[in-house]
């Protein structure tokens, strides 16, 4: 029995299971070539991005299928834009607070999967509880919203527009703003940790190879695998070097293993000075989010928050 990604996607409803004859998945070779070294950049990730824009094959909603987002208890619904022309309006969870004089850090929380529920909310509480406003954005092409899917790439402008966002709140110390994001949400933190400065990031269970990724869900790839960049821009392994913020990689003990790309991600930016580290937690893919909130938080205060 094989589980969808879909239902790695927590607080939403379990996608089915799939039987394969015999127990066992016969393996497909990828519709691509997956580079056994994945190539270092020598730009600098925010400045590569200045002069690339994805093409899109096909244009249309998340993968993900999930209802419309509502408000959750705890939470205030705000619309924040993204786009090249800010022509996006997006919906994100903002945690209620009173602004005050004494300015409060804030932390950024990019969700799991493609589509995002209550659920995902509910994991936020601890946050909250440690003082952090916390914002928790939604993405292009997710629950119906405006925008298409591009499989990480535009879906890490809408992270950089939703901390713009978050920063410009009042009551928020826009010098303590942190990122976190688990799983899908984990990949496009580093890849938003990779074009601005947070204060610090904690990726959980992130990926770092888009030639990987998507030579396991071929289906969602919206953009042209002919063109190598497509794969290179979304892939924080080739920019190890352009992190500009300390950060601290989690994964659960009891999903799939940090491997050698991973390292080479770490010792990528290790090179050019850039903190990072690298921690294994109790559980599984999902099961280890709740104590990687717990961690992140020990992080962020050892950096100022």
């Amino acid at each position: 029995m094989l589980l969808s990604r879909r239902s790695m996607l927590a607080g939403l409803a379990v996608a089915s299971v799939s039987p394969v004859a015999g127990g066992v998945q016969a393996a497909e070779p990828p519709p691509f070539p997956v580079p056994e070294d994945p190539p270092q950049e020598r730009r600098d990730y925010a400045e590569a991005r200045k002069h690339f824009q994805t093409r899109l094959l096909r244009r249309g909603p998340s993968p993900e299928l999930a209802p419309p987002l509502g408000t959750p208890a705890g939470a205030t619904r705000v619309l924040y834009r993204s786009g090249e022309q800010k022509e996006l309006e997006l919906i994100a969870w903002v945690s209620e607070h009173a602004p005050s004089r004494e300015l409060k850090p804030a932390v950024l929380f990019l969700h799991g999967g493609n589509a995002t529920g209550d659920g995902h909310w509910q994991l936020m509480k601890p946050y909250v509880e440690a003082g952090f406003v916390v914002m928790l954005p939604s993405f292009r092409g997710e629950n119906g919203q405006m925008g298409y899917y591009s499989g990480f790439y535009d879906e890490t402008s809408d992270a950089l527009a939703a901390a713009e966002y978050l920063e410009n709140l009042p009551g928020v110390d826009r010098e303590r703003l942190f990122l976190a994001g688990h799983s899908n949400g984990g990949t496009l933190a580093l890849l938003a940790a990779m074009t601005r400065r947070f204060r610090a990031a904690v990726p959980m269970s992130a990926g770092v190879d888009a030639w990987r990724y998507f030579s396991r869900y071929s289906d969602d790839m919206p953009f042209d695998d002919r063109n190598a960049e497509e794969f290179v821009m979304r892939s924080s392994v080739c920019f190890g070097h352009s992190l500009k913020c300390p950060t601290l990689l989690l994964r659960g003990t009891e999903e799939r293993p940090f491997d050698r790309n991973h390292q080479l991600t770490i010792d990528r930016a290790r090179a050019v000075g850039v903190s990072i580290d690298h921690r294994l937690l109790p559980g599984s893919h999902n099961a280890m989010v709740p104590g990687a909130v717990a961690e992140s938080i020990r992080f962020f205060r050892s950096y100022g928050a």
